[in-house]
């Protein structure tokens, strides 16, 4: 039984949380920034494969108070890090301090990683390590004085679904988006409807999660290249992936005033597969129409410190206000501007802090 840490962007925890849960996994605990649960080595392809909120998937190795070098030193050498690295492996050392004694990223970098090379030669009987196989990424995270050890099972971060290798300006980075749209309680069944798509990630999203499909099928992984984990437990997750996804057509639209950025969405759309569920227009927010008596709308329009103008932006969340949107729709809108419902004209039923990248945001929720 393995111990999993996925980190993810502040506010989504608790929708970290449910996805673990539902994928089966064990012991799960939300705390700020990241989730930790149990579960064997097979959990590792299904974390990877099917988590859409999470970051990346860490595998736990060690945990030790670490007030002094030789402290981190020794708790380093104590993990059996040839249960997990072959002799080619190579295994760089990253990480983070918080509140600690010990704050100098890179001394604590060097000592992980001469311990880690003092026990894997010691266990293979080589005095120089090659280094020229898979790679085997060592995080650490140093908080409070106590170290926590990891390999990382991910690699590139797990918002990097594959599909959208060009961008526009300020793009909304994937497990944010489907993050929103969870938020929205968007199921397949209702219209949804995004006016500022941008480079089409919201609804290209809405669409893997009506469509229950997997949001790392068609990605790469470190782990995969790890003697240790074998090839079946990816082959077999996958197809449970598979098995488990949904048929039917969707009434899911985005569009932008910008026709560059329109045709990335569109060329996004269809590297992820669900270019015949969503469509994307050249279009106004003023032209937005919503019908039915159910139905989301999530978007993420232009922040005026980062593409506008500040007046400007203030006038598309006025505009985005005055779309008649039916009662029962709901509404989510992620902004970076502490005025948006002044602008917008209504307060929200709910607010939720979140982090664009660097960036404080909250998502405004209606009704």
């Amino acid at each position: 039984m393995f111990t999993f840490s996925i980190p993810c962007l502040f506010g989504l925890e608790g929708l970290v949380g449910n996805e673990v849960r539902r994928l089966g996994l064990e012991q799960v605990q939300v705390d700020n920034g990241r989730v930790t649960c149990q579960g064997d080595g097979g959990q590792i392809a299904r974390l990877n494969l099917g988590l859409r909120c999470g970051e990346r998937v860490l595998l736990q190795l060690a945990r030790f108070p670490a007030r002094a070098f030789e402290q981190v030193y020794q708790g380093a050498l104590a993990v059996p890090w040839e249960d997990y690295i072959p002799k080619e492996g190579r295994f760089p050392v990253k990480g983070s301090s918080l509140n600690s004694q010990l704050h100098a990223v890179p001394a604590l970098q060097s000592v992980i990683q001469k311990a880690a090379a003092v026990r894997l030669g010691e266990k293979y009987g080589l005095t120089t390590l090659p280094e020229t196989g898979a790679k085997y990424q060592i995080q650490f995270a140093l908080m409070n004085d106590i170290c926590t050890l990891y390999l990382d099972t991910s690699g590139p971060g797990l918002h990097k679904r594959g599909y959208r290798a060009v961008g526009v300006t300020a793009p909304l980075r994937e497990t944010l988006a489907a993050g929103l749209v969870l938020l929205s309680r968007f199921n397949g069944r209702d219209p949804f409807r995004d006016p500022f798509c941008g480079s089409g990630t919201i609804p290209i999203e809405a669409a893997l999660i009506a469509k229950n499909r997997a949001p790392g099928l068609d990605r790469r992984f470190d782990a995969q290249k790890w003697p240790w984990l074998p090839s079946r437990v990816w082959l077999d997750a996958a197809g449970e992936a598979m098995d488990q996804e949904f048929d039917g057509s969707y009434d899911i639209w985005g569009g932008d005033i910008d026709p560059r950025a329109v045709a990335i969405a569109q060329s996004n759309a269809e590297k992820a597969g669900v270019a015949d569920l969503v469509r994307f227009d050249v279009a106004d927010v003023s032209t937005l129409t919503c019908q039915g008596d159910y139905g989301q709308i999530v978007t993420n329009p232009p922040y005026g410190e980062r593409l506008l103008e500040k007046k400007e932006a203030e006038e598309l969340y006025r505009a985005l206000g005055k779309v008649p949107v039916p009662p029962k729709w709901r509404t989510v809108v992620i902004t970076s501007d502490a005025d948006f419902e002044r602008h917008f004209g209504r307060r929200a039923g709910k607010k939720r802090k979140l982090y664009n990248g660097m960036l404080l945001c909250a998502a405004y929720m209606y009704p």
